[in-house]
């Protein structure tokens, strides 16, 4: 009797894991859509059989769903790539189904040209990885391992009015001043520094969150703005250093990858891209590319006077000066720097 009991137990164990198995799903979205559309994600049971429970999520965070399926608007996400992933719990089981949707800019974005408005000397051994105006004078950090530094600098001469090495151990990159404080990053260390605006004096250090890299840095007066070399731009608060949310950087087209240089002008994020000619103008809502800026003269410009030899002697440096509304942009290595004028082609 007891063995007739043991073997109904295990008959019935197996059918009930037969039937969990015979759950399959499909997790259906579109692929590709445009910022400010309409969105429907709708998990499907092939076999119809029901389900005890539903969760949705969109980058990690759960979405407030109705049955089996929600629909989200683009605009609450922005552009870029973003993951989709689903809980279906059902008897004595738990499903997780994986999937993702891109979004794009739904219109071009403008096309700026230039106009050299003056130019000024620049120190040809300055590997720019950051440039930055504030009360007259510009701020610059340079790179390479062993010989980054932090600078002020007089604009019309170029003369270096101030100077402090980084560890030679560190690979410096971007930099910005917020609330009377130099925050300097560094590229693979996961580390940035923070120094006294007046002293050059090292205050502080910090570690990046979530970001594998540090490339440039910028502020809009109430958070930090990073970018490590992809598409992504970081919001950190300057207080914590915490990453607080990201954008992706998306033109109508494709996404902009391997963003370095950034500055803030006039509520929107200005990004030079890493070996190309060309600075970004992002929307720091949504990471629409709304502008692109091709420079790629001001290497002809450069080469009047000054043979860049090196691949990676590229454009790098975005500077403005808010009060007199001027824009500033140099190169790694560069003997200038041009105050430029953007005109719409």
């Amino acid at each position: 009797m007891k063995k007739t009991a043991f073997f109904i137990s295990i008959l019935t164990l197996l059918v009930c894991i037969g039937c969990n198995e015979d759950y399959k799903f499909t997790l259906d979205v579109a692929k590709k859509t445009t910022i400010n559309s309409n969105v429907t994600i709708r998990l499907k049971e092939k076999n119809n059989k029901p389900l005890d429970k539903i969760q949705f999520f969109i980058n990690g965070k759960e979405i407030t769903s109705e049955g089996n399926q929600i629909t989200i608007n683009t605009s609450d996400f922005g552009v870029g790539k973003h993951a989709v992933s689903v809980l279906a719990f059902y008897p004595g089981k738990t499903k997780k189904i994986n999937n993702s949707f891109e979004v794009f800019a739904d219109t071009p974005y403008q096309a700026y040209t230039y106009k050299i408005i003056n130019s000024y000397p620049h120190d040809t051994k300055a590997y720019t990885q950051g440039l930055e105006y504030y009360n007259g004078f510009l701020y610059e950090t340079t790179g390479r391992r062993g010989q980054s530094t932090l600078r002020k600098i007089e604009i019309k001469t170029g003369k270096v009015l101030q100077s402090v090495d980084l560890d030679k151990k560190y690979f410096g990159e971007g930099m910005t001043i917020f609330n009377n404080k130099i925050y300097w990053l560094t590229w693979e260390s996961k580390k940035g520094f923070v120094y006294n605006l007046e002293t050059f004096e090292q205050e502080e250090s910090f570690d990046y969150d979530k970001s594998k890299q540090g490339w440039g840095l910028t502020n809009n007066d109430s958070l930090l703005i990073k970018s490590d070399g992809t598409s992504k731009i970081w919001f950190l608060d300057p207080y914590s250093k915490k990453e607080i949310k990201y954008i992706q950087a998306y033109t109508h087209k494709q996404s902009i990858p391997k963003l370095n240089e950034l500055e803030y002008i006039n509520g929107k994020i200005y990004a030079n891209y890493y070996l190309k000619p060309l600075i970004s103008i992002i929307n720091p809502k949504n990471g629409v590319v709304e502008g692109i800026v091709n420079l790629s003269g001001l290497k002809k410009e450069m080469e009047k006077t000054q043979k860049l030899v090196a691949d990676d002697e590229v454009l790098n440096g975005i500077a403005f000066d808010k009060e007199n509304n001027r824009l500033f942009v140099t190169g790694k290595n560069w003997g200038k720097l041009f105050e430029i004028e953007l005109i719409k082609k």
